[in-house]
């Protein structure tokens, strides 16, 4: 399992001041974010939210959400011209036989869907670009007066880690004891790291008082594309949670596909198998490279590789 030091090397740890806190809200606004739709028959949901976007290495997190949300009414709509900046999130223009005909644009929603006699919420969409405090804010109200019972995150960050091992998932919770079994609670020791705005929401939802967990699952980091073994994991982990069994859908056999694809470039390139039969060592002998060694040898890797192989999903 990574250590503190390895999580910190991915992203940017170091250790946090003496006195630091939280900064009061920016901008209190009287008119929320989003807008409530018919939300009635709710049992104590769980809120499951995943962004695309900063910690959703290989789309783990957000392929994982919207598999749980497949079918789902919409029950609450965030106002996407205030929070996103549509010229790096631009709408999906539609054309056919030269006439325009559909512009799909990016969206932030909650959906409910009911698994098993549990009722899930599950917020979706592209991480937003403005207005992190404010949703954060109108996140934790919304969570209030929908009565979730809990909050979920999903995600994913690239980690020192081989796609021929199980993959790792470390957790965050506002209490001890909240995480499953088989997921331990860390890094250990106090890091500061730039947030996701998923981070920034469930700090807010935590401090509205509902109890609060973060599944992140460890993305082999030479992989581009899609990883669905990963979101796999946070399936079943979130499962374990809620004490059902949580359906798979397409993403056993995407994942069979990803593996097969990834052996096959991995045999081809006899650097790249070398280094992840050092990776396979590492996490049979339960041991990471820490710091500046894990940096010099990704480093290494990708200097001597001198680019990735063609493909959808492919290493580099």
């Amino acid at each position: 399992m990574p250590s503190a030091a390895h999580f910190g090397a991915w992203m940017g740890a170091r250790q946090l001041p003496r006195g630091a806190g939280t900064p009061a809200r920016a901008y209190p606004s009287e008119v929320s974010l989003y807008h409530l739709d018919d939300a009635s028959g709710l049992d104590q949901p769980v809120l499951v939210a995943a962004l695309d976007g900063w910690v959703d290495a290989g789309s783990a997190g957000t392929a994982a959400a919207e598999s749980l949300a497949q079918g789902g009414r919409v029950v609450a709509t965030f106002d996407a011209d205030l929070i996103y900046d549509y010229r790096v999130r631009r709408p999906t223009l539609e054309i056919q036989d030269g006439t325009m005909v559909n512009l799909e644009w990016p969206a932030l929603t909650v959906r409910a869907t009911r698994l098993a006699e549990r009722d899930l919420l599950v917020l979706t969409g592209p991480e937003p670009d403005y207005r992190w405090r404010q949703l954060g804010a109108d996140v934790a109200a919304l969570a209030k007066e929908l009565a979730a019972s809990s909050w979920v995150s999903l995600g994913a960050i690239p980690a020192a880690v081989a796609h021929t091992r199980p993959v790792p998932v470390l957790g965050t919770a506002s209490a001890r004891g909240l995480l499953p079994d088989g997921v331990p609670q860390g890094p250990e020791g106090t890091l500061r790291v730039p947030s996701a705005a998923l981070s920034v929401f469930e700090h807010a939802v935590t401090r509205a008082g509902i109890p609060t967990l973060g599944l992140f699952a460890q993305v082999p980091h030479y992989i581009s594309g899609a990883y669905p073994n990963a979101s796999i994991e946070l399936l079943k982990h979130l499962g374990r949670y809620l004490a059902i069994e949580l359906p798979l859908g397409e993403l056993p056999g995407k994942a069979l596909e990803t593996r097969a694809m990834l052996d096959a470039a991995s045999a081809s390139d006899e650097r790249t198998k070398a280094y992840i039969e050092r990776l396979e060592q590492l996490t049979d002998e339960a041991r990471l490279p820490e710091g500046d060694e894990l940096i010099a040898d990704i480093e290494r890797f990708l200097r001597d590789r001198g680019g990735g192989d063609e493909g959808g999903n492919r290493l580099n």
